[in-house]
């Protein structure tokens, strides 16, 4: 399945996207698509009901967050070779993880508020794991089995603040709001046989920026999942982001970063695509 809600902002509606495109209505069956909606036993009804006959949704509404109530928002860093190689960093050897916060997070084409506070604002096209059901001291075998789905996400950065203002505290220069796009569907892990088999790219004015795919991840989904669940316990709901390959902004030389005006674009086979224009903030 392809979930997603649509609506304006604060008023989404709970639907998904049927086999030939069609966006259809699922707000008369449930209120909302929320954590508890994304257990394996809430995921296994929906999936029985015929598209069909749920009402079709006219026009193109915008898209939100495919759930509502996301409790933890969690990235991984540095987790393609390339990347870490253009950032001047270290290969890991354990995953980095950094937090973004939950106010950051909106839908696939909304607009990016550039904030006034930073002159180094950049993109990462990033595939993002969404928690189905508790997690906590999973093995690597067992890993995905709590999860629910996938997202393509947008990991949104303020490099100036992520690095140079830092002391050490990527968070800083990750949540700024806005800075969180997901979507535009989440779509359940039975579409998806192998998350490490996904092509993943971004644009910037019509421009390829990155190009990579997921099985150049250092560290795996399922190694991702059950590193994370041995120091946290994964609840559904929670997103994970798996980090991005290379072709950011600051990877250039000289750098390149987004400004007022920009349109950024960016998708993952399977998960659909996004479209975001920057827009001044105050």
């Amino acid at each position: 399945m392809k979930l997603l809600r649509y609506g304006p902002v604060g008023q989404e509606k709970p639907g998904l996207l049927d086999a030939e495109g069609t966006l259809r209505d699922l707000s008369g069956l449930i209120d909302d698509i929320t954590p508890r909606r994304l257990a394996p036993d809430a995921l296994a009804v929906l999936a029985a009901v015929d598209p069909a006959r749920l009402p079709a949704v006219p026009g193109t509404p915008r898209l939100g967050v495919p759930w509502n109530g996301t409790p933890k928002y969690v990235a991984i860093g540095l987790n393609y070779h390339d990347h870490a190689v253009e950032s001047n960093m270290p290969v890991p050897v354990e995953p980095v993880i950094f937090p973004k916060w939950t106010s950051c997070l909106c839908g696939a084409n909304d607009d990016i508020i550039h904030p006034p506070e930073s002159t180094q604002m950049d993109w990462e096209v990033e595939l993002g794991i969404v928690i189905g059901s508790r997690a906590r001291k999973v093995s690597e075998a067992e890993a995905l089995d709590h999860v629910a789905g996938y997202v393509l996400a947008n990991d949104v950065s303020a490099r100036d603040w992520q690095l140079q203002r830092s002391g050490g505290q990527w968070g800083k220069g990750k949540g700024f709001d806005t800075f969180g796009p997901v979507g535009p569907w989440l779509v359940t892990k039975d579409e998806v046989p192998d998350p490490q088999k996904l092509d993943l790219w971004l644009d910037v004015n019509g421009q390829r920026k990155q190009t990579g795919t997921t099985s150049l991840m250092i560290f795996s989904c399922a190694q991702v999942v059950a590193y994370l669940s041995r120091i946290m316990t994964l609840e559904p709901g929670d997103l994970v982001i798996t980090g991005t390959p290379p072709g950011v902004g600051m990877g250039f030389k000289p750098p390149q970063f987004l400004k007022v005006g920009d349109v950024v674009e960016l998708g993952i086979t399977g998960l659909g695509s996004q479209r975001q224009r920057i827009v001044a903030g105050d």
